[in-house]
């Protein structure tokens, strides 16, 4: 849904109007902050005493016992005059020794109870030259108060920082505070919108942003004035962020670009700070655009379930961000571009005239868009003369521009695997099926009684889907296991689907209860194959009841949730009564579905034997050869073991040296050809 966004012209004064001069700091002149420079030498004059303390403590020397002291001193390796009695120690300069130490510091150490045998040892040791020291009353007072004045001093330097930094937009905590967003230009980015396609109507309302930010004056002529906001909604994949980068390419003018999960740290208030910070630096360099990538990260409805109250961080953040789009000081000159795939879930305040005035839809492409987004991806690779880019779109219903991307890089990887020179047709289809279901387990070796509970079950719901009216045509139906599925059957819709109608939904069901009932007819059991249909018939049935309005018995009213609730337990606004006969409808639904396949089948049991005997033997049918196996015809074409055979004789006959080297490789037949060894499973043909 589009819902149709500010921007003023600046005001400059004239030269007869007064207003204050304002200096201007970085052009010719250096502001200094009062203090900082005293501050400063006070600070490295505290380090250097402190360094001088630690080397010069009283403590620091070698430690000796008493009778290596007079060892020393007997052996004259003591200096003379150096020996200085304490209360509790004794220290003396010790010479170089003939080892090779050089001179140090030595200390013997004492018990005050001890001191005068200690005294009347070393007076003897050293001939009575020693000298009495008496402890000095400052400095155990510096030794022990220094430290805790140094980092007192430190803190008070962070803060006095951090308080600058407030004043300057960074916030008490310096660069937490400071935005981290990156800025972009049309160099950076590469991408224009000649490299955007399938939104035509999403590129012509960003391009009205890109002339206004070109030629203000053009807009504004008429009184008129340009979106101050504008927010771009849509499935995940279909080109929000491109069309970003897009503009940034566009635009001769700077591009800030933050997620909005930067916005959000473990303290509380950084938010709202770089917030402050990042529109700072976008009104400096108006006109400018901010591009805000997923904004719901901070931008959620406020008092919601979610919430821890009004100190809560998003909130902040949130607060912050509708003050700077449209507060008391208006961002003039800045357009803030935001995108979400939850429009659903955002404040009110955000979205409304003022703030973000559009909301630009950028939905899931249809034929058209998904032809021209096949045709830019196509240009990076090499495609064969057999691809068709029209076919290939049609094949994709409901993929998204990220998928189609996807679609060509497995394409492309797929036949560099192949030793191709180009991307052929089976490789875009292969790259399809690839990206929509998985890869697919060709080396896997299944039992036969699996391999045939796959073949019915893909056949009862290949059967169904031909017969039924309003169901979608088959494209391929395969029993090679490919992602989480033992098989599959692939369906092709003739046309883009914007709405589901009641006929289509019907069939739709009756075709996902057809794989159960061939499978059980077949074998006689049940087995888990048929979990992920079962899952979906039955969402199928409760999204009909609850929000589709489909039940006679319940009406034209919405049970389902709210899409913008947003309570962490689930709210139920509808009675216990009320959820019993949800449920019967729900049971009713499906129960008709089940009853009518099964009728269906039973009636047609022998085209499910011939379309799972043809899987069994082919492994993989197209859409024709099963309307032609229902119908009656019988294939004519190699069968898998063939293939397999036919290409492991050729491997033989082209050896080096041997005598059939010069024989060119005979027509297939398969009353000829051995068959393949077991376990063996191709390629999809």
């Amino acid at each position: 849904m589009t819902t149709p966004g500010r921007n003023e012209p600046e005001h400059k004064p004239d030269g007869n109007e007064p207003g204050p001069q304002r200096p201007q700091p970085g052009k010719g002149q250096t502001q200094t902050p009062p203090g900082r420079g005293v501050f400063g030498l006070v600070l490295v004059i505290l380090l250097v005493l402190l360094t001088i303390m630690l080397f010069q403590a009283p403590g620091r020397g070698e430690r000796i016992t008493l009778r290596e002291f007079e060892n020393l001193s007997a052996s004259g390796q003591i200096v003379q005059g150096s020996v200085k009695m304490r209360e509790t120690m004794v220290r003396a300069k010790a010479k170089a020794d003939p080892t090779g130490k050089p001179e140090r510091v030595v200390i013997v150490e004492f018990n005050a109870a001890d001191k005068e045998y200690v005294a009347d040892r070393v007076y003897r040791a050293a001939n009575n030259e020693v000298q009495s020291e008496a402890p000095s009353s400052w400095g155990p007072i510096i030794w022990f108060f220094g430290p805790v004045v140094l980092l007192i001093v430190v803190m008070w330097f962070f803060i006095a920082r951090g308080m600058r930094n407030a004043a300057a937009g960074g916030g008490m905590l310096g660069s937490f505070g400071k935005s981290r967003h990156r800025t972009m230009s049309k160099e950076m980015t590469g991408i224009t919108f000649k490299d955007v396609a399938g939104i035509d109507e999403a590129k012509d309302e960003v391009g009205e942003i890109i002339e206004f930010l070109k030629n203000p004056k053009k807009f504004t002529r008429l009184g008129g004035r340009i979106p101050r906001g504008v927010l771009l909604t849509g499935p995940p994949g279909c080109g929000k962020t491109l069309l970003a980068k897009a503009i940034a390419g566009e635009a001769d003018v700077p591009f800030f670009s933050i997620s909005g999960s930067d916005f959000v740290e473990m303290f509380v208030g950084v938010g709202a700070s770089r917030v402050r910070d990042l529109f700072k630096q976008a009104k400096d360099g108006a006109p400018c655009i901010i591009f805000l990538d997923e904004i719901d990260a901070v931008g959620r409805r406020r008092g919601s379930g979610f919430s821890t109250g009004g100190h809560d961080e998003r909130e902040q953040t949130l607060n912050a961000i509708l003050v700077e789009m449209d507060g008391f000081v208006p961002s003039d000159g800045v357009i803030v571009i935001a995108a979400t795939n939850r429009p659903d879930v955002l404040d009110p305040a955000l979205i409304r005239p003022g703030r973000f005035d559009r909301q630009i839809a950028v939905p899931l492409p249809d034929v058209k868009g998904r032809l021209e987004i096949l045709r830019v991806h196509a240009k990076k690779v090499k495609l064969g003369p057999d691809v068709d880019l029209e076919r290939l779109a049609r094949m994709t219903p409901m993929f998204s521009g990220a998928d189609l991307a996807a679609i060509i890089n497995e394409a492309a990887i797929s036949a560099t695997m192949g030793d191709k020179e180009f991307i052929e047709q089976e490789d875009l289809e292969e790259g399809r099926d690839k990206v929509k279901f998985g890869r697919a387990k060709k080396s896997r070796v299944r039992e036969a009684e699996e391999n045939l509970a796959t073949a019915y079950h893909e056949a009862g719901h290949a059967v169904l889907q031909t017969l039924l009216e309003h169901a979608d045509p088959v494209h391929k139906v395969t029993i090679i296991p490919r992602g989480a599925a033992m098989g599959a059957t692939f369906s092709l819709p003739e046309k883009d689907r914007m709405g589901y109608g009641l006929k289509w939904l019907r069939a739709t069901m009756r075709t996902l209860c057809g794989g159960r009932i061939a499978e059980q007819r077949a074998t006689g059991d049940v087995s888990s194959g048929a979990a992920m249909d079962i899952s979906q018939v039955t969402r199928l049935a409760r999204v009909m009841i609850e929000q589709w309005g489909m039940s006679e018995r319940l009406g034209f009213v919405r049970y389902g949730g709210d899409d913008d609730d947003d309570h962490i337990i689930a709210q139920r606004s509808f009675s216990e009564e009320t959820a019993r006969i949800i449920d019967e409808e729900v049971r009713r639904l499906v129960d008709e579905a089940y009853a009518d396949a099964e009728r269906m089948l039973n009636e047609h049991w022998d085209k499910v034997e011939r379309v799972a005997q043809a899987l069994l033997k082919y492994e993989t049918l197209s859409g024709e050869d099963v309307e032609r196996i229902v119908r009656g015809e019988t294939l004519d074409r190699p069968t898998v073991s063939d293939l397999l055979a036919a290409e492991a004789k050729r491997g033989r006959s082209l050896a080096p040296g041997s005598p059939e080297d010069s024989v060119k490789p005979r027509p297939l037949d398969s009353r000829n050809e051995p068959d393949a060894p077991p376990g063996a499973l191709p390629s999809p043909a």
